[in-house]
């Protein structure tokens, strides 16, 4: 791999030398500048050429969406990182950088000036290196994302009219880093009259998830929304696990309901909530009415489970290296024989449909 050219940008000097100094530990990453606000970030864009840029989104005279857009005007090829403040206006401003076009994004672990941002340092550096591998995923998302927003508001979608029943079929999603912008691309598309319940596991930190859950919802046909404990599955809906904790689901013996269970147990997993944890439970309760789907992501939570699900008579769909903005989660399902469909995030929507169908 070639020396990647990182840019950092950080209205904060303490902030900026944090960040130097985490990626600095890396011998792939060569930090080339660093500037304080949006108007110095575009001339040292223009200086250094850098291959990535990491940029807080709370700036002055230029915040961090403006600043983007320029950047991605003057250099179209550039990756941008966003550094988030684990705030709920920090998350929602966060989205919208990733609709118009930034790879992903970290948390900052302690508000806007983290003095312990190391806590995050091998997620920065991983997702530094995955971007420069994957292109820029559309060179006008904005426009995309408008025409996305307006043909919503053609479609009233009314909670009364919509059958709501609890469901017999669940579609369970695992998704890690490059997550948020791949959901966009598939989550819309589910039709309102699906014949199932949505679980959406997303690797994001608390508040996150909830911000997160309010934007598809105004995004999609069918209403999604952040877990909470006791809420039932149904069909047509969609539910984000909250970030934090694990999503269980449990049956009401006496009835066909099933039951949404927040749980911090097991405490020894690498991500909470964990795709593994989500997927084992909800086979656990639906048996061979369950379709797995493991979309990007570092490492493999979810794999196994892929592959119980796929041992029961369920349904698993993994996304291709092709569309992957990181083939880690989907790679390790495939290889370990979880996968019955492998297909590229544009399919998955209809291949969901496909497989609901069969059930």
């Amino acid at each position: 791999m070639n020396t990647i050219k990182v840019l950092i940008i950080d209205d904060s000097a303490m902030m900026r030398k944090a960040v130097r100094h985490i990626l600095e530990t890396d011998i792939d990453i060569e930090v080339v500048g660093m500037a304080r606000d949006g108007e110095d970030a575009l001339r040292k864009d223009r200086e250094y050429c850098p291959d990535v840029v990491t940029m807080d989104i709370n700036m002055p005279l230029m915040d961090g969406i403006t600043c983007m857009l320029y950047l991605f005007e003057q250099h179209p090829e550039v990756r941008v990182i966003m550094v988030s403040s684990l705030t709920q206006d920090g998350a929602m401003t966060t989205f919208e950088a990733l609709e118009l076009g930034a790879f992903d994004y970290v948390a900052k672990p302690s508000g806007t000036v983290s003095a312990n941002l190391h806590i995050v340092g091998k997620e920065l550096i991983a997702k530094i290196k995955a971007s420069v591998t994957q292109k820029r995923r559309c060179s006008s998302v904005f426009s995309q994302v408008q025409s996305r927003k307006a043909a919503k508001k053609e479609t009233v979608r009314s909670m009364s009219t919509i059958n709501r029943q609890e469901t017999q079929k669940v579609v369970v999603i695992g998704v890690s880093t490059g997550g948020p912008g791949t959901l966009m691309d598939i989550l819309p598309n589910i039709p309102a009259d699906l014949d199932a319940a949505i679980v959406v596991v997303q690797h994001m930190p608390p508040l996150f998830t909830a911000s997160f859950a309010k934007r598809l919802d105004q995004n999609c046909q069918i209403p999604f929304k952040e877990a909470e404990q006791g809420d039932i599955l149904r069909k047509g809906q969609g539910m984000v696990a909250p970030g934090g904790i694990h999503l269980t689901v449990r049956k009401n013996i006496n009835q066909s309901e099933h039951w949404v269970r927040l749980t911090t147990s097991p405490e020894n997993t690498l991500f909470t909530p964990s795709v593994d944890v989500t997927m084992h439970s909800i086979l656990e309760s639906f048996g061979k009415r369950t379709v797995g789907v493991l979309l990007t992501g570092m490492g493999a939570d979810g794999a196994d489970a892929m592959v119980a699900i796929r041992k029961a008579g369920g349904i698993t769909i993994a996304e291709s290296e092709s569309t992957a903005v990181v083939f880690g989660m989907p790679r390790e399902a495939i290889e370990r024989g979880g996968a019955e469909i492998v297909a590229p995030s544009y399919s998955i929507a209809k291949e969901i449909v496909k497989a609901i169908n069969r059930i």
